[in-house]
């Protein structure tokens, strides 16, 4: 079956041999309790279907009293009844935005919107031709309470030719940096760099967003970009070089500002003099990275990597399976974010 592309200038086109569902939290017996519990260290299956499908839409929002439930709620996928998970993420980040932090943003595949940020969405279409499994798990102290939408389409079968969606989640705490030296110090090898993701297989990634808490207290030297992306396709047939942090996520002129468009932004700027907890995006939406045997997507953590501050990342992409295995998951005292830093004077 052929899938057409989601726009306004097809929105009108019937398609008669698809079929709409939905799995969502809601009261079976009539009343408003349109919400799961999931308590403490417990793991809770949202969705288990058997046949062959695309998730078009995913919404969620949640009530805990940890305040740190954002990065200790693991959310995980798993396709065509593979044995290892093709997401795996902290579920505030796999929504877009890190540091445990729920911001109201807006980007074309991924949003938090009001109250505060807390109804969470994903708009990246989710393909499965055998069945498809997503899990919660709650490593808190805590109950969570939780409401959710998991709306897809059921088809017969599905073209060959459409990959199955991929998240992994990484953080250097801290990135292992150099003394500064000069502004002109050349990094050739990017061995050091700080790596997003690698996978194998052929497919196309479609994005990330960059958390960097600054552990520069200082009004000087504290912008914590200039780190060049450099991306590795196909065991290095074609090598993508990028030009600095800002300019690999659309800004410029070591940015301060919040914005949010379509395909990137800044939905935490970081407080005065780029300190604190900052948040970018950028999701090739109109511009995937293809690779056809492998790929590694890396940046720098300041230039030539002379910079240690706390980096995480998500990245998202779609492949052929099977995938190679991800690195296992930090604890979830690793994956805690640092302490507000202290405000400067």
């Amino acid at each position: 079956m052929s899938i057409g592309f989601n726009s306004l200038n097809n929105l009108a086109k019937l398609r008669t041999k698809v079929k709409r569902n939905r799995v969502s939290s809601y009261d079976p017996t009539g009343a408003n309790a349109d919400f799961s519990v999931i308590n403490s260290k417990q793991k809770y299956v949202i969705f288990d279907i058997k046949g062959a499908g695309i998730i078009k839409h995913f919404w969620m929002t949640l009530s805990c009293s940890d305040p740190l439930y954002l990065r200790k709620a693991v959310i995980r996928m798993w396709w065509d009844n593979e044995v290892n998970p093709s997401v795996e993420c902290p579920i505030g980040d796999f929504f877009g935005v890190g540091h445990a932090k729920a911001v109201n943003y807006w980007s074309l595949p991924l949003s938090m919107g009001p109250q505060d940020g807390k109804g969470f969405n994903c708009f990246f279409p989710m393909p499965f031709s055998k069945g498809a499994k997503i899990e919660v798990e709650n490593e808190t102290d805590v109950q969570i309470v939780w409401y959710y939408y998991i709306d897809y389409e059921e088809y017969k079968e599905l073209d060959n030719d459409l990959g199955r969606f991929h998240v992994t989640w990484h953080r250097e705490n801290p990135c292992k940096g150099r003394k500064r030296e000069s502004f002109w110090r050349t990094n050739l090898t990017h061995e050091n760099d700080f790596e997003l993701f690698e996978a194998e297989g052929e497919g196309h990634y479609v994005g990330c967003h960059l958390d960097i808490h600054n552990l520069q207290i200082s009004e000087k030297h504290t912008w914590p970009g200039e780190g060049d992306d450099y991306i590795e396709i196909d065991d290095g047939e074609k090598i993508l070089y990028g030009t600095g942090t800002e300019d690999y996520f659309c800004t410029s002129w070591s940015p301060t500002q919040y914005y949010c468009s379509p395909y990137f932004g800044i939905p935490l700027p970081g407080g005065k003099g780029h300190s604190g907890k900052i948040s970018y995006y950028r999701y090739h939406i109109e511009d995937p990275i293809i690779f056809h045997k492998n790929i590694k997507v890396k940046i720098e953590h300041g230039h030539a990597n002379q910079r240690s501050d706390d980096v995480s990342s998500t990245a998202y992409w779609y492949q052929t399976e099977p995938h190679k295995r991800f690195n296992p998951l930090l604890s979830m005292e690793e994956r805690l974010p640092r302490d507000e830093p202290k405000e400067i004077e």
